[in-house]
């Protein structure tokens, strides 16, 4: 009798013990689901954070810093004296003049760039947004150079054609190399004179705000002040 019973006491023991093996099978696949998402979230993050300007070095230690102080947080700039004498000298000296001071980012494209400079924009005639600057025009400087291209993070200057370069500047949201002289189309030629060191999530921020169909934003993002050191 108890012969007999034992071929079905060793199949039920195999069915637990198969049961059991399954069960851990799909525990440890479970595990190794979340360690696949806990591997991409990490991916992710390192490419955001590869594709931030944040904590980029200096090209130049003796270049200067300019520290924008906007309304939304500050952005910490290095200016290409080193490579770009003209065009970081105008931007200095109107920085330390005040001329930037209370002027608002008054174009703002998400997905290209973010451009502000105008002294326009510290009085109401929104009409007149984006036609103002300093008086004056500046010598173009078209440089080839491995930071003198327009990449995410660079702020160049802003013009409406050749040596017509004043006081309005744009930040590079993403990679817009078109925008250089020496790269096709060569329908536009906008100079590169310095790159993010700090803040790129603010101008990422101001990227991202709502604008009306003339892309300037719906809430004034304000560029208090603009400080060299």
């Amino acid at each position: 009798m108890f012969a007999l019973l034992s071929p079905t006491l060793t199949h039920a023991q195999t069915y637990a013990q198969d049961l059991e093996t399954k069960k851990m099978i799909l525990v440890l696949l479970q595990q190794v689901a979340v360690l696949q998402q806990q591997l991409l979230a990490l991916q992710e993050k390192e490419a955001i954070e590869a594709n931030s300007n944040d904590g980029a070095m200096l090209t130049n230690e003796n270049n200067p810093i300019a520290i924008f102080n906007t309304n939304l947080g500050d952005i910490e700039i290095e200016l290409f004296a080193d490579t770009m004498p003209i065009t970081t000298s105008n931007f200095a000296d109107l920085a330390k003049e005040g001329f930037y001071d209370e002027t608002l980012f008054h174009r703002v494209i998400d997905g290209f760039m973010i451009q502000g400079g105008d002294p326009s924009t510290k009085t109401n005639d929104v009409a007149r947004y984006g036609t103002g600057g300093p008086g004056y025009t500046i010598a173009d400087e078209h440089v080839a150079g491995e930071f003198l291209t327009n990449t995410r993070g660079t702020i160049s200057m802003a013009n409406a054609g050749p040596n017509s370069s004043g006081s309005q500047f744009f930040i590079n949201l993403v990679d817009n190399q078109n925008l250089d002289f020496n790269k096709a189309p060569l329908s536009s030629k906008h100079p590169v004179f310095g790159h993010v060191l700090d803040g790129m999530k603010i101008v990422d921020d101001i990227g991202m705000v709502e604008t009306n169909i003339n892309d300037l934003p719906t809430q004034d993002i304000v560029v208090q002040s603009i400080t060299i050191k």
